[in-house]
């Protein structure tokens, strides 16, 4: 392993964006972790992901107890990094994790109770070698357990210093609403919330969660923004060999390419091409074309892909044109 020295000009080439009505910046592209920070990976590979995504001014990483494969092991993979290349550039970092999904056995293991979220949240630190993480999300809503306690729960993990912020996730709108009012009402707003928002998944504006958040002085940030790399030109002509459907189907599989998602790909390809740059480019570009989102995290599997989806931020405006095109696409 080299020393690692990040380049002194890493911020000039970031955007920055404000969260909802709070004292944060998050770069308009954030890491994450959800693939290639686990067991299956080569460690090096992911070291130079993340020194790649540093050095282009991206501070905001995006953890969660269950990502690996297995569950843990990409905190546990951040935590040797954060010890090892980024100990003196702590506080230049903004890391997230979550809790909600399915961790460990038994009753405790899994959902939203106070037990869950802080264990879960204590085993994270443990994990990424941290005392504090800046934001802590529930992953997920919970039908059974009562509102009020995950609530109170995120309000006490503040209070106790071991999250700066929480965070909401793919909660419904009417749940993440009280959440909003409960939150602010005790004193720990909520900074952001993160919902799956792409060219073909954009229920978060159909079902109002995202002019709720803005409303509600909340950021927001989209997870999955390529649909599992769907919205890229990587399926245009078959299934590449390396590519995620070949060889990791649990999440995107060749049942998804159907003619008519095929058809859409091809059609947003064309359009891009006409901008001048890729359909990735273009995916990404359009959802930070929306007012309300604060950043849209990115995987990636090798530095290089980091530096090409950094693209989007000199990306040029949507005229009105492009956008119904885009719709008319879509539809």
């Amino acid at each position: 392993m080299s020393k690692y020295n990040p380049t002194p000009s890493r911020y000039d080439g970031m955007m920055y964006r404000r969260c909802g009505c709070s004292g944060v910046l998050l770069p308009a592209i954030s890491l994450g972790f959800w693939h290639n920070f686990g067991e299956v990976t080569p460690e090096e590979q992911s070291r130079a992901i993340v020194r790649a995504a540093f050095d282009a001014g991206i501070t905001h990483f995006d953890l969660a107890n269950n990502y690996g494969p297995q569950p843990g092991a990409a905190e546990l993979r951040l935590g040797k990094f954060l010890r090892e290349d980024f100990a003196s550039y702590r506080d230049e970092l903004f890391i997230a994790t979550k809790a909600a999904y399915d961790m460990w056995d038994g009753p405790y293991g899994s959902w939203a109770s106070r037990k869950h979220l802080m264990a879960s949240l204590n085993q994270s630190l443990r994990r990424l070698q941290l005392d504090y993480v800046d934001l802590f999300y529930c992953h997920r809503y919970d039908p059974e357990t009562p509102l009020d306690e995950t609530l109170q729960a995120l309000v006490d993990i503040v209070r106790s210093g071991k999250a700066l912020y929480v965070g909401l996730s793919r909660w419904p709108i009417e749940a993440a609403r009280y959440g909003y009012d409960y939150l602010r009402s005790h004193d720990v707003p909520c900074l952001i919330y993160q919902g799956r928002l792409n060219l073909f998944d954009q229920s978060p504006k159909e079902e109002g969660i995202l002019s709720a958040s803005h409303e509600a002085g909340t950021g927001f940030i989209s997870f999955s923004p390529l649909a599992q790399g769907l919205l890229t030109d990587r399926y245009l002509n078959g299934i590449p060999a390396d590519s995620r459907i070949a060889h990791d189907p649990r999440f995107l599989n060749a049942e998804a390419l159907t003619p008519v998602v095929l058809k859409r790909i091809s059609a947003l390809n064309d359009l891009a091409a006409q901008r001048g740059e890729s359909l990735a480019t273009m995916s990404l570009a359009w959802i930070l074309h929306h007012k309300e989102v604060t950043s849209v995290i990115i995987g990636a599997s090798s530095p290089e892909q980091v530096q090409r989806n950094l693209a989007c931020l000199s990306s040029p405006d949507f005229s009105d044109e492009e956008l119904q095109g885009i719709e008319e696409i879509l539809n």
